[in-house]
């Protein structure tokens, strides 16, 4: 069984729930509070054991290329100043990654970006953790349990989490084979974005996944779905048919950083967190009451 080596990041999206900020800025660069969001699913991946990253970018994601590099002017004023902590901070990732960048010149859905990373990944599972989802894992990183529920069952996996019923209708939804409980579960199907009558459960897809190669096969023909893009859940959909699929819920705090709501979320909890942010933030919103 081959290990997961290889992580792939889609970042070419619009992100036009974020307009008109995200205008000119990636919202994959959004900051919470001092750190972008594509950064903490980096670590997360890194702390996972993912040794080579692949990130998916369109014409006006320089920003996010640029930020994964080395920046040498800074670098040069923060040591002649003396700021050996910040130079330390923003030189530590671009050491440390094995990182490549590939562009998705029309933005035709999940699907069709992930077919982007066929020829990086090759004959290998891989980890495709979207941009949209911070994850903050209990005891392990979220992707870390999934790869831990591959080594088990060499299958693809997709990490999950229970929704209410009126948001079904924005996920990907699984359907558990039959006398299937607990947290890790066979698939009988998926469907993309169910109306609640046509919903198999309340299981929802929440942006991490383990893949086998075998997945490039049905991405590179299958047909456009909901919302007119090819849908990655439609090709896994398919995928069934040849080998098995399971779903794991995650142990751990999703944030939907692709929402308003779950981005301020995301910003005053892990401000709460921090030693040198936390009594300052937690009187900042008694004032507010």
């Amino acid at each position: 069984m081959k290990k997961i080596r290889k992580a792939v990041i889609p970042a070419a999206g619009y992100g036009t729930r974020f307009l008109p900020v995200t205008k000119s800025v990636a919202k994959e660069m959004l900051p919470i509070i001092d750190t972008p969001t594509i950064e903490y699913i980096v670590r997360e991946a890194m702390e996972s054991g993912i040794e080579e990253f692949l990130i998916i970018v369109s014409g006006n994601k320089n920003s996010i290329i640029d930020y994964f590099d080395n920046n040498f002017e800074l670098e040069y004023q923060l040591a002649q100043k003396g700021k050996t902590k910040e130079l330390a901070r923003i030189t530590e990732l671009p050491k440390k990654l094995n990182i490549h960048f590939v562009r998705q010149h029309e933005q035709l859905g999940l699907g069709h970006a992930v077919l982007c990373a066929k020829e990086f990944i090759g004959n290998e599972p891989f980890a495709l953790l979207l941009g949209d989802d911070v994850y903050v894992g209990n005891e392990k990183p979220a992707l870390a349990q999934l790869i831990d529920a591959y080594n088990s069952t060499s299958s693809s996996i997709l990490g999950t989490l229970k929704v209410a019923d009126e948001d079904v209708s924005k996920y990907g939804i699984c359907k558990p084979c039959a006398n299937e409980t607990g947290r890790l579960e066979k698939l009988e199907s998926v469907v993309e974005k169910p109306a609640l009558e046509n919903a198999p459960s309340n299981l929802a897809i929440g942006g991490r996944y383990i893949l086998t190669p075998t997945i490039f096969k049905y991405l590179e023909t299958q047909t456009r779905g909901a919302g007119n893009e090819i849908q990655l859940t439609d090709a896994i959909l398919r995928m069934m048919a040849e080998e098995s699929v399971y779903s794991m819920e995650v142990d751990g705090a999703r944030y939907d950083i692709g929402s308003k709501i779950g981005f301020i979320k995301a910003t005053l909890e892990f401000a709460l967190k921090r030693d040198d942010l936390k009594d300052e933030v937690k009187d900042l919103i008694n004032s507010l009451k």
